[in-house]
């Protein structure tokens, strides 16, 4: 078979690291085939280098407007140029035509809101830089926004988190495409997950700045970090800050916008799943230490936080 044709869009302010994600991966993956999988391409307007966000330079291989399909995958990275990328109607009126000749279309990080403007994204589900979920889903929607995933794929269209994520994107690319083996291979390589699930959150509840402008909160969630095993229901919570339960659930859905008890259990599940990944400990143990008591108490939060059981998330981490 002749290798799969992959361009990558970039512009004027594109994130050096969102194409590098890409085009190295699947680099990789051509180093361990008997012939090439992929002919990855960088494009721009009028085939000129760009300068980074970062401030690097980027040589462009050919000009976006000279490239015809058909096309394997035609991917569009994010960066701090997205906006003047997403108004620009050489960049999206080339991206649409260009989308209706590929099997596949991908958007990295901000990408998304130039897939969103070529209406790529309408009446899809779709996700970005949590940063930017909010705005993206003011300015299109006709699109349906998820801030939480890694990555989402609906129909033949993929949407990916935040730069990094187009690692993830890539790799579950190289997999679907190629088979788990060489995906785990490329992973080995480049000393990462075979792959993190395309609905993992985005940001892990203990690095997410828990309501900086109220003490009392601020207090709560770190008593809930610290006491995971602990009776952390809504009653002792409320008790332990020393305020009503209703003035606690007011405070949290004011400042979290979860309630105390969804906001546990969110940070329990964060918790098993940093132990999954990095013990060997039994699941049952994992469910003590993390406060659930039992393994298919822990299950069942995990299938409705991430969308797979604990089991599975455990050999996605453990594969690379």
């Amino acid at each position: 078979m002749d290798a799969r044709r992959v361009v990558v869009v970039a512009y004027e302010a594109a994130e050096l690291l969102d194409i590098a994600c890409i085009t190295t991966t699947l680099v990789v993956a051509n180093w361990h085939g008997a012939k090439p999988y992929y002919e990855t391409q960088v494009v721009s307007p009028g085939g000129h280098a760009v300068t980074c966000g970062t401030g690097l330079n980027l040589q462009a291989d050919q000009a976006l407007e000279r490239v015809t399909g058909p096309l394997d995958t035609l991917v569009v990275s994010g960066g701090i140029g997205h906006e003047d990328a997403a108004a620009n109607p050489l960049i999206v009126g080339h991206v649409r035509r260009l989308a209706r000749e590929s099997r596949r279309v991908a958007s990295v990080c901000t990408g998304a809101y130039i897939l969103a403007a070529a209406g790529l994204l309408d009446g899809r589900r779709a996700t970005t830089h949590w940063e930017q979920a909010q705005t993206l889903a003011a300015r299109f929607p006709e699109v349906v926004v998820d801030a939480d995933p890694i990555f989402i794929r609906d129909g033949n269209v993929a949407t990916s988190a935040g730069v990094t994520a187009a690692l993830d994107l890539t790799l579950a690319f190289v997999e679907e495409d190629n088979g788990t083996e060489l995906a785990r291979t490329v992973s080995r390589h480049l000393v990462t997950y075979l792959q993190r699930p395309g609905n993992q959150a985005q940001m892990s509840m203990f690095v997410s700045a828990p309501a900086p402008a109220n003490s009392l909160v601020k207090r709560t969630v770190a008593y809930i970090a610290a006491h995971l095993r602990d009776d952390l229901t809504t009653p002792a919570l409320a008790a332990e800050a020393g305020v009503s339960e209703r003035h606690l659930t007011r405070l949290f859905l004011k400042h979290l916008g979860l309630t105390p008890g969804r906001y546990v259990r969110q940070v329990r599940t964060e918790a098993a799943a940093h132990l999954l990944a990095s013990t060997s400990l039994p699941m049952a143990s994992v469910a003590v230490r993390c406060g659930f008591g039992t393994a298919e108490t822990l299950r069942q939060a995990f299938i409705d936080r991430y969308g797979i059981p604990p089991s599975r998330y455990r050999l996605t981490q453990a594969a690379g």
